[in-house]
């Protein structure tokens, strides 16, 4: 657990916490900038496309640090808010995508 710790502080503290904002409708896309890429949350679900969701969320029943690294950055107000306007969110969504891929 310390180490899942060390994680969602670094993630933070180096920005990582990102909210793709969309306007006029309000639409959010989260992504957190992990060790080795860019993961895709939904914090309604309580998802991210990280490999190790399947591991800690399925299996043990915990959340993995991309998770834990968005939750605690809003509560530190520690977001970068990024915003798009409405017209651009299907190439967004395109290019999230193809990455995830």
């Amino acid at each position: 657990m310390k180490k899942e710790a060390g994680n969602v502080e670094t993630v933070i503290s180096s920005s990582g916490v990102k909210l793709h904002l969309f306007e006029p409708s309000n639409r959010k896309i989260w992504t957190v900038v992990g060790k080795d890429n860019e993961h895709w949350l939904d914090l309604d679900l309580g998802y991210c496309s990280c490999e190790d969701y399947f591991y800690n969320a399925m299996e043990k029943g915990r959340q993995c640090y991309h998770l834990q690294a968005v939750q605690s950055a809003i509560k530190q107000n520690k977001v970068e808010t990024i915003k798009f306007q409405d017209s651009e969110f299907e190439s967004f969504m395109s290019a999230l995508v193809q990455d995830i891929l």
